[in-house]
């Protein structure tokens, strides 16, 4: 660890407000700020230009390790995770085997701290095996050394209602959430993978209908109603969706939401020359369902921004579109993306960007030491943007052992200059620290 001086930086306070000047990080928390007296001991970085945000957390990654390591492992899911500005990801159960018991979960753990780029937070899945029948092992997991406090069969939705009860009884029990994947099995069907439309018709692809995954969420708020626990819905990708998802808030409903990147900003017309690289679950949808994504997302109802970064070796990816495997990459763009999206566009502050891809994860996740407003006594949890850069994604410079990101060759305004985990800079200018 070393001590730093941050030099020259814009900041935010709690209430939007733009501050600048310079701040001090001692032991890797942030000691000083806006003025530093003194100055003894520490290293300077200059970070003129630069705009100075709480690290961003991940409430959905896919790190296939344990199981499916020639896709990505824990350490180059933390490079990749460390170069796009994270200092937490939560670590989704749909491993091999499954991340469904303590002992699964403490191995996830300790993979993470021996690299040490990120905190690597695992997810324990809801149900064994993600069978969607029997109920994993989640009040050993929650008191196990890797605290679980989020749980999702992500990839199988928990389709049997008595069971999503059970769960969400179990976890309220200790604070923890449920991050369900809305997509009813019997509606969107077990080879679905476009949008249901006039294009897949065209197409011939089996189609998801956006009723799949409106009905799940709304059943799922009323049995959040009915025991008082916390759902969370992933990766939302429609209209019907959101309307949901604003209902239940509306009414008190402890529900929260995310929406991932590429379903802001990639819509189903890519689908046409049947590109694997773009078949992604639940599927990209519409102009209007992405324009009412954004509206939600700059209005408060969807809380977060979640990459659903999904690696895939090539083997699994080229494939028919059909045959291929669902998932896109996502930990080193996605500030760009959104940044450039929304942002640069005036429809978001930069506060707002720091409340959807930091503040609000770490409050769902139950990560107190992140998502922290920059003040003294804080963790020392940070990202440097530069908001003026302008960066063309290449799929070869990724950190990830993967290639299937569907912005290659992409311009994107704004870019992540300098990631700091608890004091110590874990990645610089698109590299990342030693791990």
């Amino acid at each position: 660890m070393s001590d730093l001086l941050l030099t020259g930086v814009t900041w935010y306070d709690t209430d939007g407000t733009a501050r600048h000047g310079d701040i001090a990080l001692r032991e890797g928390s942030v000691t000083e700020v806006g003025r530093v007296e003194d100055t003894e001991g520490l290293t300077r970085h200059d970070a003129d230009g630069l705009t100075v945000l709480p690290g961003f957390v991940d409430l959905h990654t896919h790190l296939r390790q344990p199981g499916r390591e020639d896709a990505e492992t824990v350490r180059s899911g933390s490079q990749a995770a460390a170069v796009g500005g994270f200092t937490a990801v939560l670590a989704m159960a749909n491993t091999t085997p499954v991340t469904d018991t303590a002992e699964a979960a403490e191995h996830v753990l300790d993979l993470g701290r021996a690299c040490g780029l990120v905190d690597v937070v695992p997810v324990g899945a809801v149900t064994k095996g993600l069978e969607g029948a029997e109920l994993a092992e989640l009040g050993l997991m929650h008191r196990s050394r890797a605290r679980v406090t989020v749980f999702s069969d992500d990839g199988h939705c928990v389709a049997d209602g008595r069971v999503m009860r059970r769960a969400l009884e179990y976890v309220r029990a200790f604070g923890g959430v449920v991050s369900q994947h809305s997509q009813d099995p019997a509606l969107a069907g077990p080879s679905a993978c476009c949008h249901e439309g006039e294009l897949s018709g065209r197409l011939g692809l089996p189609g998801w209908p956006p009723v799949a995954e409106a009905s799940v969420i709304a059943r799922d708020a009323m049995l959040a109603e009915h025991t008082g626990s916390r759902v969370h819905v992933a990766h939302v990708s429609t209209a019907e969706g959101l309307d949901v998802v604003r209902w239940a808030k509306a009414r008190g409903i402890r529900m929260t939401a995310e929406v991932a990147p590429h379903h802001l900003a990639l819509g189903t017309e890519l689908l046409g020359g049947y590109d694997p690289v773009y078949k992604v679950n639940p599927p990209l949808r519409p102009s209007e369902d992405q324009e009412a994504l954004r509206a939600g997302l700059a209005d408060g109802t969807i809380d977060a921004v979640a990459t659903d970064h999904a690696p895939h070796a090539r083997h699994d990816k080229e494939h028919a579109f059909v045959d291929a495997a669902f998932g896109m990459l996502g930990l080193e763009t996605v500030f760009g993306v959104v940044h450039d999206l929304l942002v640069a566009s005036g429809r978001m502050s930069m506060a707002d960007l720091a409340r959807v891809m930091s503040v609000a994860p770490a409050r769902i996740a139950g990560l107190t030491g992140h998502g922290r407003p920059l003040a003294p006594g804080e963790p020392a949890n940070l990202v440097l943007v530069d908001p003026t850069a302008t960066v063309t994604v290449d799929r070869e410079a990724s950190h990830s052992l993967s290639r299937n990101t569907p912005w290659h060759g992409r311009r994107l305004t704004g870019a992540v200059h300098t990631t700091i985990l608890r004091g110590d800079v874990t990645a610089r200018e698109g590299e990342p620290a030693p791990c």
